[in-house]
């Protein structure tokens, strides 16, 4: 399984434009013909492209330089050299591009989406080109225009419409392989996921969402301890939050509030999107023991689940209908 990668930062750079040509018109009995050098071509321009078949950045390599074909100079007969080559990288769906200062360039969110981040140079004139009634015979020619050259930062944030956060181990994988047609590793100890996995969910009404789940988060994740920064990131753009606490943890109110509170510290807003709380591994408890603990969370939008049993997860899915409106 390739590495997954969510930041690398790379070189790009568009093709130069070709030199224009020196050349004068050649025949028998023609010696001494005008000019006739043509201009050279287009250097490439090179396109980052959003495209659902890349889910992380792995398949870049960083600070690799990424350039365009430069255009093919000019020839004689007035013939114009061959415009370079575009080049396109294709990115996964939630790409930010920003530029070494961290400032925002562009963000790809949709399959397809393109975006020009340097354009190829121009092509040189061609002698020809320079001809006058008073300079007949100009021996000069243009050289061809650099391209636009540019170090980025590459920051994907997934896109998913759903959420899964909590603690580690408490059943978010399980969960996400019930039901949606994701495969994410599970074992029954912290930190199995170590990289966010996206499953869909087809509805019998042929709608579909996408859901995330996110590693484990501890208490400091906003100032990177655990797996920290290098996932809260991919929950900035899901619409609904749902909140995994297992019933077989301790100070479960406490729980529910360390993963709020992680969040709003990342960011604020974060905490305003519509949520439920899911408590998770129910068949491992009494009804009334299940019942005591749905009564800690008043107020709140509760989901009780067993993912290996089965149990309320069509009632997830209308809940989870409900948030996203």
């Amino acid at each position: 399984m390739a590495k997954f990668t969510d930041t690398i930062s790379i070189h790009v750079k568009a093709g130069k434009g070709g030199q224009g040509a020196i050349s004068f018109y050649r025949e028998k009995y023609i010696p001494k013909g005008g000019p006739d050098g043509g201009d050279g071509g287009r250097g490439g321009d090179l396109y980052l492209e959003a495209s659902n078949s890349y889910y992380n950045l792995s398949h870049l390599f960083r600070d690799r330089v990424y350039q365009a074909e430069s255009g093919r100079q000019g020839m004689g007969a007035n013939k114009h050299g061959r415009d370079g080559h575009d080049l396109t990288i294709k990115l996964p769906p939630g790409t930010e591009v920003l530029d070494e200062d961290g400032e925002l360039i562009c963000d790809l969110t949709n399959d397809g989406q393109r975006f020009l981040i340097a354009q190829g140079g121009i092509g040189g004139k061609g002698n020809a080109f320079f001809k006058t009634s008073t300079h007949q015979a100009p021996r000069f020619a243009q050289p061809g225009m650099p391209g636009e050259e540019k170090h980025i930062v590459l920051n994907l944030k997934l896109i998913a419409d759903v959420g899964l956060v909590g603690l580690p181990n408490a059943g978010k994988s399980t969960l996400l392989a019930k039901i949606t047609n994701a495969k994410p590793k599970i074992a029954d100890y912290p930190f199995t996921t170590l990289i966010p996995n996206l499953g869909v969910v087809q509805r019998a009404d042929t709608t579909s969402y996408r859901i995330a789940d996110i590693p484990g988060i501890i208490e400091g994740a906003h100032k990177g301890l655990g797996l920290g920064l290098s996932f809260l990131q991919h929950i900035e753009r899901v619409r609904v939050m749902l909140f995994l606490v297992d019933v077989t943890g301790e100070d479960l109110i406490y729980t529910l509030h360390l993963l709020r509170e992680e969040l709003k510290t990342y960011n604020e807003e974060l905490t305003s999107r519509p949520s439920a709380v899911l408590l998770t591994k129910t068949d491992l408890m009494d009804d009334e023991t299940l019942q005591k603990i749905i009564d800690q969370f008043p107020g709140e939008t509760i989901v009780p689940l067993s993912a290996h049993s089965g149990h309320n997860l069509e009632l997830l899915m209308r809940t989870i209908d409900t948030l996203l409106g």
